[in-house]
């Protein structure tokens, strides 16, 4: 068991200053998974397209890779299936399913629906490589609780009777692998600052990283810092008390 976390505290300033600062330095968990599908992955040559479940992130980190994709923000997904849809992707039809279709990414979706979800899982039954931004299970926002990017991915791990997705996001240690590729990151001398006990304090103490800090700003408690068996170093109550943090 971690031995409990020293609470420190500050004032001033916020995170979008923090954000601002250090913009370059951010490693988002779709600029992960880009890095997989393009450096990583070798892909047949007649299936290098990613089909996309999620928003405009997913699909700037791609298009920075230079990976194909189809999908995501795309309007003609954002609709209901159709009668005439259903036969189609069972025939396989590339008015609908696209033969070049190598990869289904999943993400947080603001638009998820019917006809992603049937696209995906038939992609995946045609061999795609099935692949997760992150599988957090919630998403902290005006002070409360929202579905997360792993509750857009499981509805397709129940069709494919419990297969999961290979996740890019924390707490898996290929996203680790990834930062310290493009870093150059002496882990010794990194900490790992995230509110999820279970994604990013896993990912820093897994990771090998020389701390770890939780912040009381999204989803896991002061009594889970405090009490859980994996737990941080230290907790803040938000990131702008690590201004003042002595």
């Amino acid at each position: 068991m971690s031995p409990p976390p020293q609470h420190l505290t500050g004032d001033k300033a916020g995170i979008e200053e923090f954000l601002d600062r250090y913009d370059d330095e951010i490693f988002s968990s779709s600029y992960s998974a880009s890095i997989y599908i393009s450096r990583i992955l070798t892909l047949p040559a007649d299936k290098p397209k990613v089909f996309v479940i999620g928003e405009t992130g997913i699909e700037q980190e791609l298009a920075a890779e230079n990976v194909p994709f189809i999908g995501g923000t795309d309007p003609s997904y954002r609709r209901g299936i159709t009668p005439n849809d259903f036969g189609q992707i069972a025939a396989g039809e590339p008015a609908l399913l696209d033969p070049e279709v190598g990869v289904v990414l999943v993400g947080l979706d603001f638009h998820f629906n019917y006809l992603k979800l049937a696209l995906a899982y038939h992609y995946i039954q045609r061999g795609a490589i099935f692949l997760a931004t992150n599988i957090d299970s919630t998403l902290p926002s005006a002070g409360a609780l929202f579905p997360g990017a792993g509750t857009i991915s499981a509805p397709l791990i129940r069709m494919l009777g419990g297969t999961e997705p290979t996740s890019l996001g924390k707490p898996s240690q290929a996203m680790m692998d990834a930062i310290e590729g493009k870093f150059q990151l002496q882990r010794h001398r990194a900490c790992m600052v995230g509110d999820r006990l279970n994604t990013d304090i896993r990912f820093g103490i897994e990771g090998g990283l020389g701390g770890t800090l939780g912040v009381l700003t999204g989803v896991s408690s002061k009594s889970e810092f405090l009490t859980a068996d994996l737990r941080p170093a230290a907790y803040v109550d938000g990131l702008k008390d690590l201004l003042l943090a002595k």
